[in-house]
């Protein structure tokens, strides 16, 4: 029998064993059940809007920011970890995030497979559970993709896909277990409203692990920033993931009354004073502000803002934002020319330092008054709350880096996490997918491709399919 025939049976039969584990779970909402359908659609609209921000947002925002020759790279690393991702969120990850809690500790195994997941709400939710399923998924699955960031340009495409499996079950579904499925940091009262230390702090910290147990690309040089190869690009991206983080906050609200407009509000008013603060750095060292910098900034203030952004007013979320931006942008400093590690796209200080600072903040500014479900901050008399915010960011940090180092390094006993220097050289996007972003280089320049012979059987099949010319 053809190998490719024995494959493609054995897909079928490995598909076909799943859909006789899991039973079927009904989809007609009972009677009793009070599904809201203007707090449906808006969630379900927010899930289009988080995977906006996914594809084609992060994929042009982080690809734009490299070299021409590892776009496709990038963006295939967001890809996979999106399928990857939200393939064991139906098997596994959900039931283990938002099961009912095990002793604080994990969630059991009542939606293995998405059994009992279906019309009628879950809890006292006013949409159905599939939708607030499919909502978190996209939670999971992109904060898998801020960590390509870091290991971009050199880690291999197998590895990645491995990676992001085993660190969304080992790493984030804990995590998010014990801050919003009832675990144990969420019964000593630490806020995180959006994802502050279960998204950025844990990506952030997961990334500088990553980066530093690869180590740096063949062409990094110390003290020296790449400057974006394609600023049209990078733009588009960072404007989706603005766009995008509306919903991703604003839909975390899970319903279209008030408390999403807050979320939604604190959010692009954080990203506005994100962009104040990053350009009055820039203007004051460099006497120039930048693009980049008005859109890095906006995505600093956006982290630091996000576990805030349903707990905090809006002239608050205006320091929080502001503050964010310029904590980032001596971050990045400090990493880039201070301690000099690849952390390709900056991933720690924008995501790590900005989260870090968005749960203090959340401490600080968090008031009843902006949402009676959550708890004062410092500033309202509630000093105690800055704790329990220290206790949520030392322990996404803990679990960040040895989580993901154990992770990498029982995966590196089996099999290279890095791409050959030849590779890496000739660029990930030739290296790893035989394709390429652009066709139009110049022979020469430092960016135009090798002879490589995929290319170059595509080149010829090009010239035998043009027209003669009258030219011998």
């Amino acid at each position: 029998m053809h190998k490719a025939k024995k494959v493609r049976i054995t897909a079928i039969g490995f598909l076909t064993l799943l859909s006789l584990c899991f039973p079927f779970t009904a989809f007609a909402a009972s009677e009793a059940t009070a599904i809201d359908t203007g707090d449906n659609a808006w969630v379900l609209a927010s899930t289009a809007l988080v995977l906006l921000m996914f594809l084609p947002g992060l994929g042009l925002f982080y690809g734009s920011m490299l070299g021409q020759k590892s776009i496709i790279s990038t963006m295939m690393m967001c890809l996979a970890s999106l399928v990857s991702v939200s393939f064991i969120w139906v098997l596994w990850g959900y039931t283990l995030t938002y099961g009912p809690s095990l002793n604080g500790i994990i969630g059991g195994l009542d939606y293995l497979g998405f059994k009992n997941v279906g019309a009628d709400p879950l809890g006292s939710l006013t949409i159905p559970h599939l939708t607030y399923a499919i909502f978190q998924s996209l939670f999971c699955a992109i904060t898998v993709a801020i960590i390509a960031g870091a290991v971009v340009e050199r880690m291999r495409f197998s590895v990645w896909i491995i990676f992001s499996a085993v660190w969304a079950t080992l790493i984030y579904v804990p995590m998010a277990h014990w801050v919003w499925g009832g675990g144990w940091l969420s019964t000593i009262g630490a806020l995180d409203f959006a994802g502050g230390s279960v998204i950025h702090i844990l990506s952030g910290a997961s990334a500088l692990t990553a980066a530093l147990v690869l180590g740096p690309r063949k062409s990094y040089k110390t003290n020296s920033t790449s400057p974006p190869h394609n600023l049209v690009f990078f733009l588009v991206g960072g404007m989706l993931l603005w766009i995008g983080w509306l919903g991703f906050d604003g839909g975390t609200a899970l319903g279209a009354g008030a408390l999403a407009a807050l979320a939604v509000s604190t959010t692009h008013f954080a990203a506005v004073a994100g962009v104040i603060g990053w350009l009055a750095m820039e203007w004051m060292i460099r006497k120039k502000p930048t693009l980049v910098g008005a859109i890095t900034g906006a995505i600093a203030a956006m982290v630091a803002i996000t576990p805030a952004a349903g707990y905090v007013s809006v002239p608050s979320s205006l320091l929080v934002g502001g503050l964010g931006a310029i904590i980032c942008y001596w971050a990045i400093h400090i990493f880039k020319t201070k301690l000099k590690i690849d952390d390709t796209l900056d991933v720690f200080a924008l995501h790590g330092i900005g989260g870090i600072w968005g749960a203090i903040a959340t401490g600080i500014f968090a008031s009843k008054a902006a949402n009676p479900d959550g708890n004062d901050g410092l500033i309202h008399g509630n000093p105690i709350q800055v704790y329990h915010q220290l206790v949520d960011v030392g322990v996404s940090l803990v679990l960040g880096v040895a989580g993901t180092f154990i992770i990498l390094k029982a995966i590196q006993l089996f099999t290279p996490l890095r791409v050959t220097e030849q590779d890496e050289l000739e660029g990930l996007d030739l290296s790893q997918h035989g394709e390429k972003a652009y066709n139009s280089f110049e022979p020469g320049t430092s960016d135009s491709y090798p002879h490589n012979p995929t290319v170059m059987n595509a080149n010829l099949e090009h010239t035998l399919l043009k027209p003669a010319s009258s030219k011998v």
